[in-house]
């Protein structure tokens, strides 16, 4: 019975990791990555349609993203969205492909990113805990149902909060990472 609940809550912890790897991928730090254009959608004959869909994205140089549209007459669209999108990037283009060039960050920027981070991993923390809390609830409406009996509720509580720590542990390895990624020069 318990089983259930162990597995549903480490399909929604995976979930919680992989949403918070994709967010943190689109923080830019000092390199180029396609990544970084990941969560741009380009209005494209009426319909917003994400980027990597209509264009391709290459990082030819370490401080450049080159953008070239399927269809060419995408290009103002695509350079408009990037213009409006959070990146702060001024888009180029010579009507076929579009250039990125990524400005070094300055270290006031750097330590911006590092904050946001941060509290991106915060927030994947708080989605783990409430997944623990919804988790260990069912647990207990188990065991007041006498579906399982107390001993096999402390059992499972205490396996809810080593699947916890171990997906805590992840974010916080994750969040690391990331912030040697942005200081680096």
């Amino acid at each position: 019975m318990n089983l259930s609940v162990h597995k549903e809550l480490d399909e929604k912890m995976q979930k919680t990791i992989k949403v918070l790897k994709e967010e943190l991928h689109s923080i830019r730090a000092g390199r180029a990555n396609p990544a970084l254009l990941d969560r741009i959608t380009v209005e494209y004959y009426g319909t917003p349609t994400p980027l990597k869909q209509i264009a391709t994205v290459s990082a030819p140089e370490p401080r450049l993203l080159v953008i070239q549209p399927f269809d060419k007459s995408a290009v103002q669209a695509i350079e408009k969205a990037i213009t409006q999108s959070d990146l702060g990037i001024n888009p180029s283009n010579d009507g076929k492909i579009i250039r990125l060039a990524i400005p070094q960050l300055t270290e006031e920027r750097r330590k911006e990113l590092t904050k946001l981070a941060k509290k991106i991993g915060e927030d994947a923390k708080v989605a783990i805990r409430n997944e623990r809390r919804e988790a260990n609830d069912k647990l207990k409406k188990m065991q007041k149902n006498a579906e399982i009996t107390e001993d096999d509720l402390k059992k499972a509580e205490d396996e809810v909060q080593k699947m916890t720590n171990k997906y805590i542990d992840i974010i916080d390895e994750l969040i690391e990472k990331k912030e040697k990624e942005i200081m680096e020069v």
